[in-house]
């Protein structure tokens, strides 16, 4: 009952806070009115997209900004993020995220942009946006940026479901089909990823018989008639990544000359630190800890607690426990996630 009352009380104050957020959303371009949201859905306009939540982000998501001004903006009006986590999303600072926000709402009330839904003809210019936005939704619930839980049920699903709804709104484009199969592959493992007291375990720990054998089916078809179409892009590339992970029952049978590969394609088309990053663990996998190491030593990602946990976890494997210990406590500054806080405390034990 207690549970009961809890998830009752945080799924309201999750109600309140979008309403709020779609308030503010109106409120930017008409700021001589007030509004409620009978009153918001009178404006919507009749069109190929049905849902309402999906309606405002492609609403949001206008083309007069910037894009990553677009993506931030819309995660703190509709995406149930704060700044903190979208500046966790981006890497970057809160005030950097902050200031943003800023911007895009200046710019959308002295320029006038109007408030209206955006015709089918708009859509398409729209989509990397709104893309990027599910993406970082789904990211956000997979890991989250602070508390007990390694994890937010609410984001994840709500991001699963608007990827659904985008895949159906528009089948003929292959990144939205390579999104959804990411996010469906990547849940797949939501419930071998914590230990019965809420710990967490990496990918190469888990147990993959818990792993979501009709989630798995789903996505790997879906990345499969990804690939047949010959249009790769950076989310069809996680996907398929995240596929051949699927493949193996464990970390040590896994593929790790194919998935070094497929980075190499996703470096050649969307170059960034982040990637480079995850191309490296399979590197280390393939070459050894001390070629992982080299590649990451001059990644711009000093901010970022998932460097110095991997440069831990590479110094380690080379025998230098005390490089290694200082990175996870490097490591355990930068992260708010208690569950992954634990995780790298027990690693710096095992070091000693």
């Amino acid at each position: 009952m207690t549970t009961a009352r809890h998830k009752a009380i945080d799924r309201s104050r999750r109600e309140s806070t979008r309403h709020s957020r779609q308030s503010e959303a109106h409120r930017l371009i008409h700021p001589e009115t007030h509004t409620d949201r009978s009153t918001l859905e009178d404006h919507w306009e009749e069109g190929e997209v049905h849902d309402d939540q999906l309606r405002l982000i492609f609403t949001c998501c206008h083309p007069s900004l910037a894009l990553n001004a677009q993506v931030a903006l819309t995660l703190r009006l509709l995406g149930g993020m704060e700044t903190p986590e979208i500046a966790r999303a981006f890497l970057v600072s809160d005030a950097t995220i902050a200031q943003r926000i800023v911007r895009a709402k200046r710019k959308i009330r002295e320029a006038r942009i109007p408030y209206r839904v955006p015709g089918p003809a708009e859509i398409p210019e729209r989509l990397d946006a709104v893309l990027a936005v599910v993406y970082l939704v789904f990211n956000e619930g997979y890991t989250a940026s602070g508390g007990d839980a390694l994890s937010r049920d609410d984001l994840c699903n709500e991001a699963i479901r608007l990827s659904r709804l985008l895949a159906e709104l528009m089948p003929e484009e292959s990144e939205a089909l390579g999104l959804l199969a990411l996010l469906l592959l990547t849940a797949s493992r939501r419930h071998a990823r914590t230990a019965e007291e809420g710990t967490m375990i990496v990918l190469a720990e888990q147990d993959r018989s818990l792993w979501d054998p009709n989630l798995i089916a789903e996505g790997r078809a879906i990345a499969a008639a990804c690939v047949r179409r010959g249009r790769p892009g950076p989310y069809q590339l996680q996907a398929t990544i995240a596929a051949v992970h699927s493949e193996s029952v464990d970390a040590a049978s896994t593929n790790w000359p194919q998935i070094v590969r497929i980075y190499d394609h996703l470096m050649a088309i969307a170059p960034s630190p982040v990637v480079a990053l995850n191309r490296a663990v399979a590197v280390a996998e393939v070459d050894g800890p001390q070629a992982a190491l080299s590649e990451i030593a001059e990644l711009p990602l000093g901010s970022y607690h998932l460097w110095w946990a991997t440069r831990g976890e590479l110094l380690s494997r080379l025998g230098r426990r005390a490089d290694a210990a200082d990175s996870f406590a490097r490591a355990i500054q930068l992260t708010s996630n208690n569950a992954e806080v634990t995780h790298l405390r027990f690693r710096m034990a095992a070091l000693r």
